[in-house]
């Protein structure tokens, strides 16, 4: 079992496949993109499975597949397949934005992929276009159909941005009333790339959930899972539900069980840490599986306690500056 210098146990990996994608989203990265990265800076297929297959050995049941966008990424149904057969593995999910995504769910349905994160910041056309500088919105629309039609669980994530699309909070709890849905809203980040500076937080999970308070007088709150980033809420009479994500506040940092490797290897033990070693370096470098695993014990036993102390430990307290397509947040 994979634990931390704090005593909590590591069982859960998000995988980014990629750092390119086919939004431009203003909050993750600049119109006219990043300087993308080379094919040979990116893990192989390969590589990843192998470094998936170890660290199931080492503890890890759950691998979250994400990017910049996992369905850019050439040949991606294949790597699912084969990641889906690994003994011991227990569940395996995705974060897409869904516009390349409706014509995979079925064979995602297939492989036993159970949940899908669909990335939404609001149900207005116009406003969807503004935010992520791409005409897509039908499409996403149509992949949260296809989902649904196959009884994959769809969780939407949406970031809360002042100014951008606090008035679409309520018609996405709306959603709720008669679509089995969840709808988690969360906290922005600093996470928007190099140049690009965070005005700060002006819509924190209390003022989001007093907005949605103000309509659903009767919203309850429900158990949270040990290891849930989400304060989760029931409004009687609907079908799905509501979260809210902390994310900036970093209020769950307590129960974090998670690993993070971005597409070029490097393993983040914490969101906003600076990276703490390249696994694929080392693998291209011929290290045995026996020194991997022992390179990547110690990794987590000197991780930081939270968010914000990992934030404070980054090489030359330069701050967060990447773009979240880069890290696969």
């Amino acid at each position: 079992m994979l634990t931390d210098n704090h005593g909590r146990k590591i069982n859960y990996l998000r995988l980014a496949v990629t750092d390119r994608c086919n939004l431009r989203c203003f909050y993750c990265m600049p119109e006219e993109g990043l300087n993308w990265l080379s094919r040979t800076e990116l893990m192989s297929y390969a590589e990843m499975l192998q470094i998936c297959t170890l660290l199931v050995k080492m503890g890890i049941e759950k691998i979250r597949i994400t990017g910049g966008e996992p369905f850019v990424r050439k040949d991606i149904m294949p790597f699912l397949v084969s990641l889906s057969k690994l003994d011991g593995l227990k569940e395996l999910t995705i974060t897409t934005n869904g516009v390349l995504t409706a014509p995979y769910v079925a064979e995602l349905k297939e492989i036993g992929v159970k949940s899908v994160n669909l990335s939404l910041d609001t149900l207005d056309a116009n406003r969807f276009f503004g935010i992520t500088g791409r005409d897509e919105f039908a499409r996403v629309m149509q992949t949260m159909d296809e989902l649904l039609k196959h009884d994959i669980e769809v969780k939407i994530n949406a970031v809360v941005m002042d100014g951008k699309n606090t008035q679409d909070i309520i018609p996405l709890v709306d959603l709720t009333k008669d679509m089995p849905v969840s709808v988690r809203f969360i906290e922005e980040m600093p996470f928007n790339g190099e140049g690009h500076i965070y005005g700060g937080l002006k819509w924190d999970y209390l003022k989001i959930l007093e907005e949605i308070s103000n309509k659903y007088t009767d919203i309850q709150k429900t158990p949270d899972l040990i290891y849930s980033t989400s304060y989760n809420y029931q409004i009687p009479g609907h079908k799905g539900s509501v979260g809210i994500i902390a994310a900036y506040s970093r209020t769950f940092c307590g129960t974090c069980n998670r690993a993070r490797i971005t597409p070029v290897g490097e393993l983040k033990t914490c969101l906003y840490d600076d990276g703490v070693l390249n696994i694929k370096d080392l693998m291209r470098k011929g290290l045995q599986e026996s020194d991997l695993q022992n390179i990547i014990t110690n990794a987590f036993n000197t991780r930081a306690k939270d968010g914000w102390e990992a934030e404070q430990l980054r090489v030359q307290h330069k701050g967060v500056h990447e773009s979240m397509a880069t890290i696969g947040g």
